[in-house]
């Protein structure tokens, strides 16, 4: 369907209601494309308004603004507002000025936080991490290849779905099997006797062995317990061990994610993803 001028004209058609449809992917474009035109037609703004939207993540919403609200006070009692958006994995830091001097403040607003949680923002307006890392290993001419256990492909599931990924996203495996670890990614079978499956050294090694056998810049590699069952007094639901493997380095990481399942392995993918955005960053400054 498609909305025309006459249709939010409230004398022309008195009465009318205009339907929108339900699915976000429906309704974004429509609602962006055609109502938010028509409603600064019919109804223009007096003043000047910014709206400036920075993507977080690693942060909670709480550490977020305990880091923040001091240092923008003088801002905010100037008229800037300040808002959060907490999500799974994610903050949004919205920032909202009004008048003559709106944008200047976001700006300066933003330099603040910039500051104080750099490392932190992945992103602006409606950008996903997974689109940011797409972006950086096309900017940069890099590959990444990944091996997921305990994800099952999430992570793969994430970047592919953004266009452009064909071009550095040299493949997946899903090595849930200790068999399927050893055969495809080349993991010891000593490795997995002395440390289990869920280890550092079984994460290093599932991603030095898919960096080597494909050639790519990147290896991403993990392997957890996802749960509800399967966890250890050593090793709890949640234990998961995220390997990136580098041009001549591997790191792992060690978080605890004890969630449901599909939330798990939402967590752990932006843990990884995030680790590999932060080392296509430090290329770029050449850290």
């Amino acid at each position: 369907m498609e909305i025309k001028p006459g249709d939010l004209h409230p004398t022309n058609q008195p009465g009318m209601l205009v339907m929108l449809p339900g699915p976000p992917r429906e309704l974004r474009p429509m609602f962006t494309n055609q109502v938010i035109p028509l409603i600064r037609q019919r109804f223009p703004s007096p003043e000047m308004f910014v709206c400036r939207t920075l993507k977080t993540t690693g942060l909670g919403e709480s550490v977020i603004q305990e880091k923040i609200d001091s240092a923008l006070k003088h801002l905010t009692e100037a008229g800037l507002e300040v808002g959060y958006c907490a999500r799974i994995g994610e903050v949004d830091v919205r920032l909202v000025a009004r008048g003559g001097l709106g944008e200047k403040t976001a700006s300066e607003a933003e330099a603040i936080i910039r500051a104080l949680i750099e490392h932190h923002i992945f992103g602006t307006g409606d950008e996903t991490l997974e689109a940011v890392v797409i972006r950086l290993l096309t900017e940069r001419k890099r590959t990444v290849v990944l091996a997921e256990s305990c994800t099952g492909g999430y992570i793969a599931n994430r970047l592919t779905n953004i266009s452009g990924a064909s071009v550095v996203v040299w493949g997946g495996l899903v090595t849930y099997s200790n068999d399927a670890k050893q055969s495809l990614l080349g993991v010891r079978p000593e490795t997995l006797v002395a440390h289990g499956a869920v280890s550092e050294p079984t994460a290093r090694e599932m991603a030095e062995g898919a960096r080597q056998r494909s050639g790519a810049d990147y290896a991403i590699a993990v392997t957890g317990i996802a749960g509800p069952t399967g966890g250890t007094p050593d090793k709890p639901v949640g234990t998961v061990l995220i390997a990136l493997a580098a041009p001549g380095k591997t790191k792992v990481l060690k978080p605890t994610n004890p969630y449901d399942r599909e939330t798990f392995k939402f967590v752990t993918s932006q843990q990884a993803l995030e680790m590999l955005r932060r080392s296509l960053l430090s290329e770029i400054v050449g850290s």
